[in-house]
């Protein structure tokens, strides 16, 4: 035992030695490396050195562009944009947009008729949902906020399964426990909605961590108002620093409820966000069903291979009330 223990202390003692010669090295060397340039070298950030002293304002930067692929008109810009969809997948965007807002119209007459106790309505934000859907697949984790209908009908989520749900009534899967439009469906890979704001953005960075490498995305939905919320911060750093497959999909619509952006943010929508956060970043015009497709595509490829997540603010409007609950006018 005595000469057991007087190796292991030898080792321990050699360990450490040759340990710290290798650290001193490595710190030698990099000191060496800095001594040879006058580039500032900071832990908390790469950067340059500059001897006027000014303020960064918003103005000193152009604003993040919208990308685009159809004008006004829906006429395609530019044939390199042309996302070359089948006739087959186009109708059915036109159709699924088509069903959503008749949908709405429905469901939204019968909370006034107290048939059901509430509703939210998605007018002007239908293709936001089908453009971005139709550029993943069922395998893809969604977590949505409260307007993500359109997702769930384009994934096979039949009109009656919608329904129910609203009503709550015995074939509701969640036996009327939820409020009408918490929808949600395990065999689509949908986690159910919950009522508070901006609590389903960390969970699905939570959800990409665990599906790193598996060649899988988690797509977050969340609205503006959303990510004036602390857990929209949190999930942002947690997603950059650990490196996690996620698309953030914001949906712009300039309102929280009745709380315009300007009384929320004065920066450059949330777009500018991503890059202070280290992430990858596309602003789109969220009434161009084909450019959301694209930078949904572009995002998921970039994620599955990288490892890494994207945020996606998509500029949007709401027409119409936030909820049966609120006035607009």
């Amino acid at each position: 035992n005595a000469i057991i223990y007087i190796i292991m202390k030898f080792y321990r003692s050699a360990k450490c030695l040759f340990g710290n010669i290798h650290k001193n090295n490595f710190m030698s060397n990099n000191l060496k490396c800095l001594l040879s340039t006058d580039a500032p070298f900071f832990p908390g950030a790469k950067t340059t050195w500059t001897q006027t002293l000014k303020f960064i304002e918003k103005n000193t930067y152009q604003p993040i562009p919208v990308y685009r692929v159809m004008d006004r008109q829906g006429n395609i810009i530019s044939k390199d944009e042309d996302p070359k969809l089948s006739d087959k997948v186009i109708i059915k965007m036109y159709k699924e947009m088509t069903l959503l807002n008749v949908l709405d119209k429905i469901l939204y007459e019968s909370q006034r008729q107290g048939r059901i106790s509430f509703y939210m309505t998605n007018y002007g934000e239908e293709a936001t949902h089908i453009g971005s859907a139709a550029a993943l697949n069922n395998n893809d984790i969604v977590y949505g906020q409260y307007r993500e209908a359109g997702v769930l009908l384009w994934r096979g989520f039949t009109l009656q399964e919608l329904i129910d749900q609203c009503y709550g009534n015995k074939d509701d899967t969640g036996k009327g426990k939820q409020m009408p439009i918490h929808y949600g469906s395990k065999k689509l890979n949908f986690v159910t909605i919950s009522s508070p704001l901006g609590t389903q953005i960390p969970q699905a960075v939570g959800s990409a961590f665990a599906l790193k490498g598996m060649h899988k995305v988690v797509i977050c939905y969340f609205g503006d108002g959303a990510a004036s919320e602390g857990d929209a911060h949190a999930a942002f750093n947690f997603a950059a620093t650990l490196e996690c497959p996620t698309i953030f999909f914001c949906r712009n619509n300039g309102y929280a409820i009745s709380t315009p952006v300007d009384e929320q943010y004065r920066g450059d929508g949330i777009a500018a966000r991503g890059p202070s956060y280290g992430m990858h970043t596309l602003r789109v015009d969220g009434n161009d069903v084909f450019a959301v497709y694209n930078a949904t595509k572009k995002a998921k490829e970039y994620a599955v291979n990288e490892n890494k997540p994207v945020l996606i603010e998509a500029l949007t409007y709401r027409v119409g009330d936030h909820s049966t609950s609120d006035d607009s006018s």
